[in-house]
């Protein structure tokens, strides 16, 4: 039986010989815990891992556009803008003789890679993702998602400060080998973590939570953009100096999560008695230390499930595009420099995540006073993330070269878009909590595909940047997510599935026994 700080300290002070050291290391935790709930510092950890996870995997969209030449071809194009941005010369930059020349920085190797090489490269990361989410649930569900999480994160921290040797080395072709291996650390991620949420969350914080840990997405991405333009303009080191910086946050991560976070509240030795009590008590229906085999058949069956895989899908390609693509956009059609690419592409991203952390308490206040159904609100929130965003992403390509307009389209996009975080990224966790890894290693990693084929279509559909070019590209998101929206709107569901119930799933496996031993038998 598990013992209060409480209970344990009147123990040892009642014993004969009680050890001061020990009394005290109790009083610390105690005063610790009592003041700071671990499920907030789990939810807070897990929001800096994904941060780190999305700012080693998006740095490269930002550096790509300083480690790739410029092309020496004219294209013709009516709709092209014809203004530059001519940043302030650094002291770096300037030329010592006091001819007030500035000369481009000689240390920064430049490729001759093709807008199609490019698409190759930065899809490149995804053909490795989608192959550990399956593998990362499977682990995350029987070992814990803590060292599922933890590593996952570490070997892309990795593998990220590698890159700029691997470039040296092999090329581009070193570099999507890399990028590759990436991917499958990052992999686990979201297995990993929903498998933490099912156990850390209750359900009338659900939204909440989820929506703030998958919202560090956007936080990583903005880091990683901001630091990347920084960087790129103002440091003599130049593009390595990105991934060496992005992978070292990384692993000093990877440190203090093995120190503060836990599987379970269970396993947890810094929480206090009524903490756990109260996770026990809120979640001991739908959640469940050791829940039967996945029932894959009763899964895969699953009318909402797919729904939701359905959705998600157009909500990545939406989302995912965005993160890949959106700084070649802001420095191929508006001529942003290298810096003010940095500022605004955070800006759009920023926008994002302020929409994926307001909607989830309007989402979870609905829920919690029973106004609406969970399955309602889910819905509402699709629609709003998927055609209703999109539309404003195409409504950024026809206001052409009127920067402050693009900008606000793509800034009210991206601030709707986030209402997925409260509906197609939580709904997983509604239907399944028991077998949480495996649900979204399933979800995350089929609509993960579009990750593989939404910036090798962009490399294809826009060889020479123009307008007309990235308009065609838009269109076809906002039918992807129009299409996906309404699948989701058509089979969706925010209810538990009977599947995730351990008692049915057992009486399958039991009935399933006695047809062999009958079999057998006879």
């Amino acid at each position: 039986m598990r013992r209060s700080y409480r209970d344990e300290t009147i123990r040892l002070s009642n014993n004969d010989g009680p050890r001061r050291s020990t009394r005290e290391s109790l009083s610390r935790q105690r005063f610790f815990s009592a003041r700071i709930p671990q499920r907030y510092v789990f939810a807070l950890m897990c929001f800096f891992g994904l941060f780190n996870a999305f700012a080693m995997r998006s740095c490269l969209s930002i550096a790509i556009t300083e480690m790739v030449g410029s092309s020496s071809e004219a294209v013709i194009d009516d709709d092209a803008c014809t203004y530059d941005d001519i940043p302030l010369p650094s002291k770096s930059s300037t030329d010592n003789s006091g001819s007030g020349v500035i000369h481009a920085n000689t240390t920064r190797e430049t490729y001759d890679w093709s807008e199609y090489t490019q698409g190759l490269i930065l899809s490149s990361f995804y053909w490795g993702y989608i192959f550990t989410h399956l593998p990362g649930g499977f682990i995350a569900e029987k070992y814990g998602g803590k060292h599922t999480l933890g590593f996952g994160i570490l070997i892309t921290a990795i593998l990220t400060i590698l890159t700029p040797a691997a470039v040296y080395v092999g090329d581009s072709i070193a570099l999507i080998i890399l990028r590759i291996l990436m991917g499958l650390g990052e992999g686990i991620t979201y297995p990993a973590i929903n498998v933490l949420l099912a156990k850390w969350a209750p359900p009338e914080e659900r939204s909440r939570t989820a929506s703030f840990v998958y919202a560090s997405a956007m936080i990583g991405t903005i880091f990683a953009t901001m630091v990347s333009g920084w960087i790129l303009q103002y440091s003599s080191i130049g593009w390595p100096l990105v991934f060496y910086v992005m992978g070292v946050i990384g692993a000093i991560w990877f440190l203090i999560w093995l120190i503060l976070c836990y599987n379970s509240p269970q396993d947890h030795p810094f929480i206090t008695q009524e903490e756990v009590d109260y996770l026990k008590e809120r979640m001991n229906e739908h959640t469940h230390e050791k829940p039967p085999a996945v029932p894959w058949r009763h899964i895969l069956a699953s009318k909402p499930l797919w729904a939701v895989i359905v959705a998600l899908i157009g909500f990545n390609w939406s989302i995912l595009s965005i993160i890949t693509d959106l700084p070649k956009y802001m420095s191929g059609v508006l001529k942003f420099s290298v810096e003010n690419n940095g500022y605004f592409t955070s800006l759009v991203y920023l926008c994002m995540w302020i929409g994926g952390n307001t909607t989830p308490w309007l989402a979870d206040y609905l829920i919690s006073k029973r106004n609406v159904s969970t399955t309602i609100v889910r819905k509402i929130g699709s629609i709003v993330a998927l055609p209703i965003s999109a539309a404003f992403i195409v409504g950024a390509s026809y206001a052409g070269c009127d920067r402050t307009l693009v900008i606000a389209m793509f800034v009210l996009s991206m601030t709707l878009m986030g209402s997925a975080y409260p509906s197609v990224m939580t709904n997983p966790l509604d239907l399944s909590p028991n077998y949480a890894g495996t649900i979204m290693a399933l979800t995350n990693g089929l609509s993960a595909l579009t990750g593989i084929a939404g910036p090798y279509i962009i490399g294809v559909l826009t060889p020479n940047q123009t307008l007309a070019e990235w308009r065609l590209v838009f269109w076809i998101l906002f039918a992807v997510a129009t299409f996906c929206n309404l699948v989701f709107l058509a089979y969706g569901s925010g209810e538990v599935e009977y599947w995730n119930d351990p008692g049915f799933v057992q009486a399958e496996i039991d009935k399933k026994e006695r047809r062999k031993t009958g079999q057998a038998k006879i």
